[in-house]
This record gives structure tokens, C-alpha cells and sequence, in this order.
């Protein structure tokens, strides 16, 4: 069996550095590994509308902000395959057979589902596209027939839901579907990266992300001047807590030995720094600079070669309208496996034709 990628984001605005630590970077490095045999990248702007329906220009714009953002972290269309999921009809028509499938209860348990409708204030109001999008997402990853899908901890039982709906319809039909596995980020600081403000999400509409196009300065404020610390730590004396400390969530995420080499070589790892910081002595504004640091150092390549990239527009178009193509066409085989597993596949199936051919001259 093949091994397959599948993943994607939502367009309804730039991506932000919780997306490149609870997946991008992952995607980058699975993409350079050569132990997958394909790669989908898929950017979901037919579930983006579920929520955005009376705006469909923010989701439209937002297209090549997110591939501008995919392609400037190294995501490759030599070795990936980009795409727009609106562009992917078969996609649309799987969801429709996935439904008879899934009961409204299982949809209301899915704790991600409910997350997310209290997160949007829906209450009563659930657009029923909303409502059914881990329908949507079991035909996004089952059309490809991906093996192995990154995400985030929350987004554990949407994968859990695909695959209760690829073993009902392999049981029910035929064994046409692909099981799915998730990979989540190695480490747990990544998978669910927060705000710069110490709330547990971040979000563009909460305005507490550090987006992967901030300029240098953009990073370097938000960091120095709006970053969240620990409210106890009121004097450089007095001992630190790293629970809850963002700075101290960051470097856990970001920050590597070779950084403290470059930036603060008086500490040989994070692990001295922390134990510094609990115990007292050191201040925060030191602790933000090393931070600051290691951010300029790791997104400054990826600004650059953002910027080279804005310089053409429809070369970035054509690899998207190039990846559709190519995602479409193993759609459809997919869809094609679907149908005649579920037997609707009535101008194909000869042995049908025969069959009641032969019945009425009989009579």
C-alpha cells in the first residue's frame, strides 16, 4: 500500500506561527523525508464558506495568502501537490454518500464539532454545512486515499470520525477505503501553540497571532511589548513560574541547543534557563530578546522568500490551478471505486445490463 499525505488549512486569513509548528514545519520535513509516496496539500476554502457564507470574498483573497504562506515554508509543488478544495467536485458527492453513514447523534458527540459551534456563538443557528464538515473531511482524506494525516490534538476525533466512517462503509460495501492515521507534532508544545496574550487559542479575530508574513519589527513588538510572561514575576529577584508563561511555551516550541550557543552562551540548554528563571535572578526582558532571536532566525527565510514569490502572482495560480487537476483526477478514480462498490454504477455495470436484458426477453 501506498504511503499518503493529506492535510490542509482553512483560507480565512494569512497563517499564523501555530500553524507552522502544529503542522507546517511537519508537513516541510514529511515532504524531504522520502518515506511518502504522495503528498496532498489541500486548501479548504468549501469548508471555509460553511461559516464565512456571507463573505465569500475574505475566503476567495485568502487563497493566495495561504499558498503564498505554504510555498514560502518549502512546501514544493515538484514534490507536493497543491490544491483548491472547491475545484474537486468528486469531493462534494463522496460527503453526500458519507452521510447516510453518520447519525445526527454521532455528529453532536464529536467534541470538536461542539468546540467550535460554542467558539462561533451558532447555539441554535448551526449551518447544517458546518454541522456535517467532519462528513467533508472524511471525503477530503478518503478521496486520496491518504494513510497519514497531520493535525493538531483537537483535531484527534475528526480523524477518529473518518475512520469509523471508512470502516462502516468498507463493511457495508466493499473495502475500498483507506483507513487513515494521525500524526500529531512530536512535540506537545506545538500542538496547540497560544495566543501571545495567554489564551488558550490563537486567533486572528482575537487579534493574538504572530503571522508567518510579520516583518521583523511586526515579531519583534509583539514579543517584547505585548507577550504574555508570569504576572508574580514582578522583580528580576523574585522566582518565576513557567505554567502558563508563553515566552517559556514559545521556546519550548521553538528553541533548539544550538540557539543558546548564538544568542545566550552563558546557558548550555533551555533546561538551565528554566531553572534559572524558576529560582530567580533573571528577568524577562532577557528571556523575550533570546526569544525574539530565535524568531527573526526562523522566519526570516521564510519572509524572503515570500517576498520573491509576491513578484509573481500567476506562477503561484498555476501551481494551484496544475495541483487541481491533478488532485481531481485521483478523485475521481476514488469516487468511481465508491460507486461501483455501492453499486450505482448502472451505465458501467454490463453484467446489470445483460442481466435484465435477458430477464425481459425471457418473458
Amino acid at each position: 500500500m501506498e504511503k499518503i499525505i493529506l492535510t490542509g488549512d482553512r483560507p480565512t486569513g494569512r497563517l499564523h506561527i501555530g500553524h507552522y509548528v502544529g503542522s507546517l514545519r511537519r508537513r516541510v520535513e514529511l515532504q524531504n523525508s522520502g518515506e511518502f509516496d504522495k503528498t496532498y496539500i489541500m486548501i479548504a476554502d468549501a469548508q471555509a464558506l460553511t461559516d464565512n457564507i456571507e463573505n465569500p470574498e475574505k475566503v476567495r483573497q485568502n487563497i493566495i495568502e495561504v499558498a503564498l504562506d505554504y510555498m514560502s515554508c518549502g512546501l514544493d509543488p515538484a514534490k507536493s501537490t497543491l490544491f483548491i478544495q472547491s475545484q474537486i467536485s468528486e469531493l462534494c458527492e463522496l460527503t453526500f454518500y458519507y452521510m447516510d453513514l453518520v447519525t445526527v447523534a454521532r455528529l453532536q458527540r464529536n467534541p470538536t464539532v461542539k468546540s467550535e459551534i460554542q467558539m462561533r456563538n451558532f447555539e441554535a443557528s448551526i449551518p447544517v454545512g458546518f454541522f456535517t464538515y467532519p462528513i467533508s473531511q472524511a471525503a477530503d482524506i478518503t478521496a486520496f486515499k491518504a494513510t497519514t494525516v497531520p493535525v493538531g490534538g483537537d483535531q484527534l476525533p475528526m480523524i477518529e470520525q473518518t475512520r469509523e466512517i471508512v470502516h462502516r462503509f468498507n463493511s457495508v460495501y466493499a473495502p475500498v477505503l483507506v483507513e487513515p492515521k494521525a500524526l500529531l507534532p512530536e512535540n506537545e508544545a506545538c500542538q496547540r501553540l497560544p495566543g501571545i496574550d495567554g489564551l488558550a487559542k490563537m486567533s486572528k479575530s482575537l487579534g493574538n497571532c504572530i503571522y508567518l508574513a510579520d516583518s521583523a519589527d511586526d515579531i519583534q513588538e509583539k514579543i517584547m511589548k505585548k507577550m504574555y510572561t508570569d504576572p508574580q514575576h514582578l522583580y528580576v529577584s523574585d522566582p518565576g513560574h513557567l505554567e502558563g508563561n508563553v515566552v517559556f511555551t514559545y521556546l519550548d516550541a521553538f528553541c533548539k541547543d544550538e540557539h543558546f550557543e548564538r544568542y545566550l552562551p552563558e546557558y548550555a540548554n533551555l533546561q538551565e534557563l528554566k531553572d534559572h528563571y524558576t529560582r530567580g535572578g533573571l528577568g524577562d526582558v532577557k528571556v523575550k530578546k533570546l526569544l525574539n532571536n530565535i524568531m527573526q532566525e526562523t522566519f526570516e527565510p521564510i519572509r524572503q522568500r515570500r517576498k520573491e514569490l509576491e513578484k509573481d502572482i500567476p506562477y503561484v495560480y498555476e501551481v494551484l490551478r496544475k495541483g487541481s487537476d491533478v488532485a481531481r483526477e485521483t478523485a475521481a478514480q476514488t469516487l468511481s471505486e465508491v460507486k461501483n462498490a455501492m453499486r450505482i454504477n448502472y451505465f458501467d455495470d454490463k453484467e446489470l445490463i445483460r442481466m435484465q436484458s435477458e430477464k425481459y426477453i425471457g418473458e
